[in-house]
């Protein structure tokens, strides 16, 4: 009996040490971000499952078949025009965007870093624009400026990309900045000693290091393009112009969504996915062996 009453005091004494100590495995923790998990996935899971349905319901399953992406002669992704001019209509943005806001998004970083002075701090802040302001309200500002101040930029394609430029702007701006305080001047000055122009010390030194760091606020501004709605909505004109987020909303939000719109958007979301696997992948092979590189892109200047 004595034996029976010690060895469940010892228990309840394990039971409350592990109540106090604070390197416990935090279950509550875990199965709360698990739950958050489930209540995120679940319904994507539901949209990228009915896209398979063979009927067109989207509550009753009626059969797994590819109808929605390649099967039906006419509601499908393969074969309807309106879903292929909102991918077109994607993938234009997404490339515009990316090739004019990201060479200026590094030049505004190396500008902002070799500034000296009050005005700097001004510069600084722009870059953080984006974080700062409501799209909502950039947009609805840039709507008004298109169709009040500059009327001859007229909404479409071309607002679309000004307006997604000028937002995502910051991305580059950012990590280069990042990368440019964290690597220091010091290679700079080295290829300068030996003998190397700020020119050809930017382009054949400052320019391989901020590699990866291009190179990943590129992936970013493409895939938030992919992404982008509030803006390209604001900004589009007709139905030739709008991306397929647009397309999505507009159709379901009418009431007119069908498993085609799910099946669009189960590619934007597999696009999308497929866009940041490569961006890690390219980001991990840029990165490797980064220190020799940089060492023999010194050695030239110094004749070796």
């Amino acid at each position: 009996m004595t034996a029976v009453i010690t060895s469940t005091t010892r228990s309840a004494r394990r039971r409350r040490a592990a109540g106090r100590n604070p390197w416990r495995r935090p279950w509550f923790l875990g199965g709360l971000t698990w739950l958050y998990v489930l209540w995120s996935l679940v319904p994507i899971a539901l949209a990228v499952l009915f896209s398979f349905n063979n009927g067109r319901s989207q509550s009753v399953w009626q059969g797994f078949s590819m109808r929605w992406y390649t099967g039906d002669p006419e509601n499908s992704v393969l074969h309807d025009p309106a879903l292929h001019a909102a991918i077109a209509q994607t993938l234009r943005l997404s490339i515009y965007t990316t090739l004019i806001a990201v060479p200026l998004g590094v030049a505004f970083a190396i500008g902002i870093d070799r500034w000296r002075g009050r005005p700097a701090g001004v510069a600084n802040f722009v870059m953080v624009f984006s974080f700062v302001i409501p799209e909502l309200i950039f947009g609805v500002a840039l709507f008004f400026v298109f169709n009040t101040l500059f009327t001859s930029v007229h909404l479409g394609t071309l607002a679309e990309t000004l307006g997604l430029v000028t937002w995502n702007l910051s991305w580059p701006a950012i990590i280069v900045r990042a990368r440019l305080i964290s690597i220091g001047p010091q290679y700079e000055e080295a290829a300068a000693d030996l003998g190397a122009s700020r020119l050809e010390a930017i382009r054949r030194v400052l320019v391989p290091m901020l590699a990866p760091a291009i190179f990943a606020s590129a992936v970013l501004v493409f895939s938030g393009v992919v992404d982008d709605f509030v803006l390209v909505n604001l900004l589009s004109s007709t139905s030739n112009t709008e991306p397929m987020s647009v397309l999505i909303y507009a159709n379901t939000h009418g009431g007119n969504g069908g498993p085609a719109l799910n099946a669009l958007a189960t590619l934007m979301l597999l696009f999308s996915f497929v866009v940041a696997i490569i961006g890690y992948i390219g980001y991990r092979l840029m990165t490797r062996g980064e220190r020799a590189r940089h060492e023999e892109s010194l050695a030239t200047f110094a004749g070796i």
